[in-house]
């Protein structure tokens, strides 16, 4: 086992690092215990060829089901019925947002796709909750992409687009925060650099998964991005420095500190799936930022949005 705080190299995972099976992402909190302090995190993804099954047992851990690329039936075994859901999907990330269905701790699910199309691939975000009892468990839930809320936040070069399925101020999960993050090419985000790695009545403490996808050039061209990650205390246990070339489906660890930016290279949209939770009881995301790069915020309001976002729609 490698240090509490784990090296740029452990957290940075790179695409297939963690294949299993099926998955080509599997960070379960298991995984990621075997790399830094880790307990209630998970984000795995996998590609499902035309006609194929994929059959979910997602254990003590909540999820989301995430139409990465394509669309996907879900066939649900609530209580002894089975309930089928179609999830529309779309074209690739970087079309817009998509619908998504929640899944509790203790479901099995069959998910497959269509012998007549082209495939698909998923991400599953989660949380361990353990299996809840009933009254506090929450229900299995189709969210359609018309009531994803579709945020521009940020202004300028900082511009970029949150689309929030599941949010701490959407009602779906018990304890599991995720979003996804599209970046234009050129632009940062998670900035300016945040944390949320203590509790207190400003603060929630939650580690955080973010899995990237990048866009090609226009011929196909590998993307990059870059991911930045540092230490938010002196102690010992909580020392992390962080600076990486992500590329497509690599995956990065977030187990405390500051973090951000995200920056997308010109030319190249970058794409994230952000998971989190942590020890608390309430469903909450209260961030600080890092004092030194706090006043960035505040010249946002004399810059006008990226026209290039939303990607893939209207807002």
């Amino acid at each position: 086992m490698t240090s509490s705080t784990g090296t740029a190299t452990d957290l940075h995972l790179r695409a297939g690092a963690t294949a299993d099976g099926v998955w080509d992402v599997r960070v379960t909190p298991e995984v990621a215990s075997q790399i830094t302090t880790w307990g209630w995190t998970s984000l795995r993804a996998a590609d499902l060829a035309p006609g194929q099954e994929l059959h979910l047992d997602t254990g003590d851990d909540e999820v989301v089901l995430v139409p990465l690329r394509g669309g996907l039936t879900v066939v649900v075994d609530d209580a002894g019925e089975p309930a089928r859901y179609e999830l529309a999907g779309r074209a690739s990330v970087f079309a817009g947002p998509t619908d998504v269905l929640y899944l509790p701790a203790g479901s099995k699910a069959v998910l497959s796709t269509s012998p007549d199309d082209d495939g698909a691939r998923v991400g599953v975000p989660g949380a361990r909750t353990g299996v809840l009892p009933e009254g506090v468990r929450k229900p299995v839930r189709h969210i359609g992409v018309d009531e994803v809320a579709v945020e521009l936040r940020g202004a300028g070069t900082c511009t970029r687009e949150v689309r929030n399925f599941a949010s701490a101020d959407v009602d779906v999960a018990s304890k599991l925060v995720a979003v996804e993050v599209v970046t234009p090419g050129g632009n940062w985000s998670s900035y300016p650099p945040h944390k949320h790695d203590e509790t207190s009545e400003h603060e929630s403490e939650l580690e955080e998964v973010y899995y990237y996808e990048v866009a090609p050039g226009p011929d196909g061209q590998p993307g990059v991005g870059y991911h930045r990650t540092y230490s938010t205390s002196e102690r010992a246990d909580r020392q992390v420095d962080v600076l990486v070339e992500v590329r497509d489906r690599d995956t990065v660890l977030v187990p405390h500190g500051w973090h951000g930016p995200c920056m997308a290279s010109p030319g190249n949209h970058l794409y994230y799936l952000n998971a989190m939770a942590g020890p608390a009881d309430d469903r909450a995301w209260r961030i600080v930022d890092d004092p030194d790069h706090a006043w960035v915020r505040s010249t946002w309001a004399d810059q006008p949005t990226d026209p290039r976002l939303p990607l893939g729609g209207a807002q």
